[in-house]
């Protein structure tokens, strides 16, 4: 038998990451064979625990350092390799026998470690959609000098990759991004000044983390959608559009220069993209749920309305700028979600919040990752600075 393929997940308890664990489960059952090499978490370390007895991987790496210890306790003397803090993630990341990392850490804290997992030749399998948002030319510069392959999970993007197979590159004439429209597409702008969390958080479709239900929410999960898309596929902003279809069932389009459009199509289920960033470019059997078109019915779309959904509006914007605006637009997003889930401030504010933080802050050239991590760092406080002076 062939040496199995090592995995590491960074964010193993997030949504992709215990979705990740399924499709590997299922595709060993299926005559594959891979191995969970290393998991990844921030603090959930309960559930870390748990997937450690199951998956019996090399080692583990919490990343916040009271966490760990707390993990330690938990062995009882049970050989288990613990890494910690920043220091061991990139240890790990930089060392670690694995071949693939998905890499699933939610928002800007996963750019680091995913830049050192293509410094050293990994394969990565992208959901961290703000690493190539706020560094994309940076990170795309590092998979090449490095040799290391780029891979999207997002179901949008992994779409569009199985479009691209057998097409020539200049055949391309859009990308055509699919939205859901989120749990408020058919309310009034007016409507949405006093919505609750748990509304926001009541995704009709998706099961997924807090942080992104949200951002499908206001649209800006597909604004930061566009930007990765711009650099996983090298096209200009004016070629990648963006159309509500709330079905879910065709998760992205790409149109040619004769007119003909591929689509691909799928039950809203996150194990196929997944699934497909694994075996790229071969495809395995599954189990997974299939399209029943009887039931489905009708297949919608309508165009996004940006002035509801101003944050869609905004990140084309901020990738048109370029330099450090699309860094300032992720991290005043980030911040403004967080505080909207304290209920420190309401839904509407949060399109408020980046459109101010953009406005305020200049963007800058961004050749060198110092100049991003910079450009994260001031519309942090720019965001918490005005948050507490308007409170």
């Amino acid at each position: 038998m062939n040496k199995p393929r090592g995995i590491a997940i960074l964010g193993s308890t997030g949504s992709i990451g215990r979705n990740s664990l399924e499709v590997i489960t299922s595709m060993n059952q299926h005559g594959e064979n891979y191995h969970v090499s290393y998991l990844i978490t921030n603090k959930n370390v309960d559930l870390l625990y748990d997937q450690a007895k199951k998956y019996r991987p090399e080692g583990v790496v919490v990343i916040d350092e009271g966490k760990a210890d707390l993990f330690r306790s938990y062995l009882n003397g049970e050989k288990l390799k613990v890494y910690s803090g920043k220091t061991g993630l990139m240890e790990v990341m930089a060392g670690g026998e694995f071949d693939v990392l998905i890499s699933c850490l939610v928002g800007f804290a996963g750019l680091r470690p995913t830049l050192e997992a293509l410094k050293a030749g990994k394969t990565v399998a992208l959901a961290n959609k703000e690493t190539l948002v706020v560094a994309g030319e940076i990170v795309k510069r590092t998979a090449n000098e490095h040799h290391a392959v780029l891979l999207p999970i997002d179901s949008e993007h992994s779409a569009i990759l199985q479009c691209f197979s057998g097409e020539a590159t200049n055949s391309v004439a859009r990308l055509i991004l699919t939205a859901s429209g989120g749990p408020f597409l058919s309310r009034d702008k007016a409507e949405l000044e006093n919505v609750t969390v748990e509304e926001a958080l009541n995704h009709p479709k998706w099961r997924m983390g807090k942080k992104i239900t949200i951002d499908s929410a206001t649209l800006m999960n597909k604004g930061l959608e566009v930007i990765e898309a711009h650099y996983l596929f090298d096209l200009p902003a004016e070629k990648i559009e963006v159309v509500v279809h709330p079905q879910s069932i065709i998760h992205s389009m790409v149109e040619f220069v004769d007119g003909s459009i591929k689509a691909q199509m799928g039950m809203p289920d996150m194990k196929i993209p997944i699934q497909y960033a694994l075996t790229y470019p071969n495809r395995v059997p599954s189990g997974y749920q299939r399209v029943d078109f009887g039931k489905v019915g009708q297949l919608t779309f309508v165009q996004p309305d940006l002035d509801k959904f101003s944050l869609l509006k905004f990140a084309y914007e901020a990738l048109r700028c370029g330099g450090t605006s699309m860094a300032i637009l992720n991290a005043a997003n980030e911040e403004a979600v967080g505080l909207f889930l304290q209920q420190k401030i309401k839904f509407m504010q949060i399109a408020d919040t980046v459109q101010e933080a953009l406005e305020s802050i200049p963007s800058r050239p961004s050749s060198d990752i110092e100049d991003i991590f910079e450009a994260d760092r001031v519309a942090r406080e720019f965001v918490q600075s005005n948050h507490q002076l308007v409170n």
